[in-house]
C-alpha cells in the first residue's frame, strides 16, 4: 500500500503557487515527492510513473493499492479520468479516505508535516528560490537523507532508515514464497 496526496508547499515569485505531490510506502516509510505548479490529475500520474513505479521495479515490487482522498486530481469518472485510468493500466486498486478524515492518510499527512518543519520552513528562510527545478534539487536532497540515512523511531521502524525496513520486507516476502513452495 502506498499513500499519496498533494500539499500546497506556497507562492514562489514569478511562478504562483507550488504544490508537492507526495507518495509515502506505508510498510516502510519510503517516500517521493514532486514538486508542480498546478494540482491536476497528470501531476499525479507522473509522480508515480517517473518517481516510484520504477524504484520499485527495479527491486521486484508491484504497487496493489494507492490510497488518496477524494481530491480531483485522484478521482473522477473512472473511463476519463487520466489518474484513475493510469491505475487501471497498471493493474492497481484505488482506496479513498473518507471525506473530511484527512487522519485515514496519516502516513503521508505526517511525512507533509516532517517537510514542514525540517525542510521547507529552514529552506524558505535561508535561501532565495527562483524556480521550481530549484526547489526540486534541494526536497531529492532531503529525502535521500530521509529515506537512506535517517533512523526513524515510529512504529514497526526500530531505529532503522525507510530504506532498511523497505528492503526488509522485501526478504520477509521472497521468505514467504520460498516456504509456501515447499
Amino acid at each position: 500500500l502506498v499513500s499519496m496526496d498533494t500539499f500546497m508547499v506556497g507562492s514562489l515569485k514569478g511562478v504562483g503557487r507550488v504544490y508537492l505531490q507526495t507518495v509515502i510506502d506505508c510498510h516502510s516509510r519510503f517516500a517521493w515527492g514532486r514538486l508542480f505548479n498546478t494540482k491536476i490529475p497528470v501531476t499525479a500520474v507522473q509522480t508515480l510513473n517517473n518517481d516510484v513505479l520504477p524504484f520499485l521495479e527495479e527491486h521486484n515490487v508491484k504497487v496493489q493499492t494507492v490510497l488518496t482522498d477524494n481530491g480531483r486530481e485522484y478521482c473522477g469518472r473512472e473511463d476519463q479520468h487520466p489518474f484513475e485510468l493510469f491505475l487501471q493500466l497498471e493493474e492497481i486498486a484505488h482506496r479513498t479516505t473518507k471525506v473530511r478524515r484527512p487522519q485515514s492518510n496519516g502516513y503521508v499527512e505526517r511525512l507533509h508535516r516532517t517537510l514542514l518543519d525540517e525542510h521547507f520552513r529552514i529552506a524558505g528562510r535561508t535561501k532565495f528560490y527562483e524556480s521550481i527545478d530549484e526547489m526540486q534539487i534541494d526536497l531529492e536532497i532531503f529525502f535521500e537523507e530521509y529515506n537512506y540515512k535517517r533512523a526513524h523511531q515510529g512504529r514497526n521502524m526500530n531505529g532503522r532508515t525507510p530504506f532498511q525496513v523497505f528492503i526488509a520486507g522485501i526478504k520477509i516476502e521472497e521468505n514467504k514464497e520460498l516456504t509456501s513452495e515447499d
